[in-house]
C-alpha cells in the first residue's frame, strides 16, 4: 500500500510514520511543503536509523501528486468522513491520504473526493482528532488485515 501526507508539519509524526511504513512494507509519499526540513534531527531520531531504507517519493506540491497518481485508486482520511475507516475497500495498491497535523485535508480535496473520504471513530466529545501518526497505523493496519483476510 502507499501512505501519503500532504503537507506533514510535524517532524516526529513523519519519522514515526515511515517507521511504520518501512514496517509494514508501505511506500511513502510526501507531499510538499513540509512544515521541516528533511533533514531535521527529529525527524531522523523519530525515524531512526530506518530513514534510508525507507520507499519514499517527494512531489513539490499538491496538483503533482495527484496528476501523477490520477488512475490510482485514493482513500482519504478526514475527521469529517462520512463512512468508517473499516468500511473502506483496501487493496495491495491502495494510497491512504492524510492530511496536515493543524487543518487536516484541504476543502478543495475534501468536496472532490466526498464519496471516498473515511473516519476514524471518536468515543469522547473532548477531543477533535487522533494524532496523525496513530491515524495511519490504524488505517494500514486495518488495510493489511483486509488484504490477508480477502
Amino acid at each position: 500500500m502507499n501512505i501519503v501526507l500532504i503537507e506533514p508539519e510535524i517532524p516526529n509524526n513523519t519519522g514515526n510514520i515511515g517507521r511504520l511504513a518501512l514496517a509494514t512494507g508501505c511506500t511513502l509519499h510526501l507531499v510538499k511543503p513540509f512544515g521541516f526540513e528533511i533533514t531535521d534531527k527529529r525527524l531522523k531520531r523519530a525515524g531512526l536509523d530506518y530513514w534510508e531504507h525507507l520507499e519514499k517519493i517527494y512531489y513539490e506540491d499538491t496538483d503533482s501528486f495527484f496528476e501523477i497518481n490520477a488512475d490510482k485508486k485514493m482513500l482519504f482520511f478526514s475527521s469529517h468522513g462520512s463512512q468508517y475507516y473499516y468500511n473502506a475497500s483496501f487493496d495491495h495498491n491502495s494510497f491512504l491520504v492524510f492530511g496536515k497535523e493543524s487543518s487536516g485535508l484541504s476543502n478543495e480535496i475534501l468536496k472532490k473526493f466526498e464519496n471516498h473520504i473515511y473516519k476514524i471513530p471518536l468515543y469522547s466529545n473532548h477531543i477533535r482528532s487522533l494524532n496523525l501518526a496513530n491515524a495511519v497505523a490504524i488505517t494500514v493496519y486495518e488495510g493489511l488485515r483486509q488484504i490477508r483476510n480477502g
